[in-house]
């Protein structure tokens, strides 16, 4: 899309998924600040940010596995992948319809493109929207989509990708300003839908990417009034479902049938309320309202296999009954379960970065408001997190929280960083030490070769042991342990007094007995420690301090 042309490709997806999400990360605190349907919890900015980031890493996946050489994914599997990655990764009510729209565009425009392609995928996307949701309302998202679509369908015979988005937009900006005339939550709080806002803001950054500029009128949202009774006035509470509700959110993916899920949509609209199931091909996104969590749970294992379950209690956030924060905590990214109990029992807060599937910054987040913290160091440990790290430390900042980010770039970096924190000096001097500890640390890891390549240590076979130092190929070698203790010579060569070694799940423990034999044998006063890592994906991840 950020060409004039009348086929959107995969490049033109990629750009639609970066307009989306930076567009979002300006819009987010605003589009949060009017969210009072169908619960006043001011986070569907935040969950259309997270929605969208979900798809954008997944259409960066696409592009990534076709690195090498100069071709690119097709346009079908771009927005394939953009569609996953917006119903695995989908936050909230709008997050989920919104996972669910992107769905019904890439079943269209993964056949074919062009002006024609656009209005159906514009068309079929507010059905399916409107479809998953048990209940619909007018004056929300699916109002907006409704009308987006239809003014898509009225723009002139024969246009192009680009004309019958800005039709789509200019519908959609008319419809979003009509929303408080349908909804009477909205003209109770005099804004317009947040759903619906963050949609317009989607739309505009696809005219963008097709066209190449942005919409000719950029959508400006109307002052908000004030109620009667001040900025903190309640709105009342009425079958619009604005005002109290159910206590608890529960979301969760769920591998399941097309049956068992109908099933379960029964199950769960007589249990709660804001009712939105998304998805296909036997992976859903489940999204509830309900007083008894453990019921809605049990409900998807009845039906399949739920994971990455979130429940979030409301009562508590809208009664601000949660204990006053402690002092400092320390959020670490863990790559195995080993590690992730060593950290817990250190006082962390864990994410676990799952082999292949790294942590969005809304899991970054989420683990630091777990930590319930006035101030938080956050230790990614990954060199490719540092970016989802900011962003998750800005979106902590917002709400009050001192976060500091230490650029670690392995996990034996985090541990080395954690050794000696001390949440009683002062904040500025426990993030120096810490930094001081994982800049002092060099890390390595063992990889198996996957295919024949250039390294910087020679060419390697599919099946060669690898051996990484400080993130580049410095041996090449035919099993673990030979490959480890040229790796550890090469490290302790510069120094060093003390190794770490963190063995993966499937890695003996008689390799950890023998390299501290050799080490050892072969540099005197250097003291050496093994954790096990769990399920990390490499066999053997090594620190030197």
């Amino acid at each position: 899309m950020p060409q004039t042309a009348d086929e959107p490709d995969a490049v033109a997806v990629r750009s639609w998924c970066s307009l989306a999400l930076e567009a979002l990360g300006r819009e987010r605190e605003a589009i949060d600040a009017i969210n009072v349907y169908p619960v006043a919890d001011g986070d569907t900015g935040t969950n259309l940010y997270l929605t969208v980031e979900s798809a954008a890493a997944a259409v960066e996946a696409v592009f990534a596995a076709h690195e090498t050489g100069t071709s690119v994914p097709s346009a079908a599997d771009a927005v394939r992948a953009m569609a996953h990655g917006a119903l695995i990764g989908a936050r909230g009510n709008s997050g989920t319809i919104l996972a669910q729209l992107l769905r019904g565009m890439a079943g269209v425009l993964a056949e074919g493109t062009g002006g024609d392609r656009m209005r159906l995928a514009l068309d079929r996307a507010a059905a399916w929207a409107r479809e998953a949701v048990a209940h619909p309302v007018e004056g929300t998202v699916l109002t907006v989509a409704d009308r987006a679509a239809a003014a898509a369908g009225r723009a002139a015979p024969g246009a192009d990708t680009a004309e019958v988005a800005r039709a789509a937009y200019e519908g959609a900006r008319t419809a979003l300003d009509a929303t408080p005339g349908q909804l009477p939550a909205l003209a109770r709080a005099g804004v317009v839908d947040a759903g619906g806002r963050g949609l317009v803001t989607l739309l505009g950054a696809l005219v963008e990417a097709v066209s190449g500029r942005g919409p000719e009128r950029p959508y400006e949202a109307p002052v908000p009034f004030v109620p009667a009774g001040g900025e903190d006035a309640e709105c009342p509470a009425g079958d619009d479902g604005a005002g109290a509700g159910p206590a608890f959110e529960v979301i969760y993916l769920l591998e399941a049938g097309d049956e068992a899920v109908e099933r379960l949509r029964a199950r769960l609209d007589a249990l709660g309320d804001s009712l939105v199931v998304v998805g296909g091909d036997g992976l859903w996104n489940v999204h509830v309202h309900v007083d008894d969590a453990g019921a809605a749970v049990e409900a998807g294992v009845e039906a399949g296999r739920p994971y990455r379950i979130r429940i979030t209690h409301f009562a508590a956030d809208r009664a601000h009954a949660r204990p006053e924060p402690a002092g400092r905590a320390v959020v670490v990214v863990v790559p195995g379960d080993g590690l992730a109990a060593l950290c817990r029992e250190a006082g962390a807060t864990t994410v676990l970065a799952r082999p292949g599937e790294p942590p969005a910054s809304g899991e970054l987040a989420d683990a630091i408001r777990r930590a319930h913290a006035r101030e938080v160091v956050l230790l990614p440990n990954d060199a490719d997190l540092r970016h989802t790290a900011a962003a998750a430390a800005e979106q902590a900042r917002a709400r009050g929280v001192r976060v500091a980010v230490i650029p670690t770039r392995a996990a034996v970096q985090g541990i080395a960083a954690l050794a000696v924190h001390e949440p009683d000096r002062s904040f500025d001097e426990d993030v120096v030490a810490m930094t001081s500890a994982a800049g002092a640390t060099r890390y390595a890891e063992l990889a198996v070769a996957e295919r024949q390549s250039w390294t910087t240590a020679g060419i390697c076979q599919a099946g060669d042991i690898l051996g990484l130092i400080d993130g580049d190929v410095a041996v090449i070698g035919q099993d673990v342990p030979g490959t480890a203790r040229k790796v550890l010579d090469r490290m302790l060569a510069a120094g060093g007094e003390l190794v770490t070694l963190v063995l993966g799940e499937n890695t003996p423990p008689t390799l950890a007995e023998a390299l501290e034999t050799h080490v050892r044998r072969g540099h005197l006063a250097v003291d050496t420690t093994t954790y096990r890592g769990g399920h990390q994906g490499a066999p053997l991840l090594i620190g030197v301090e």
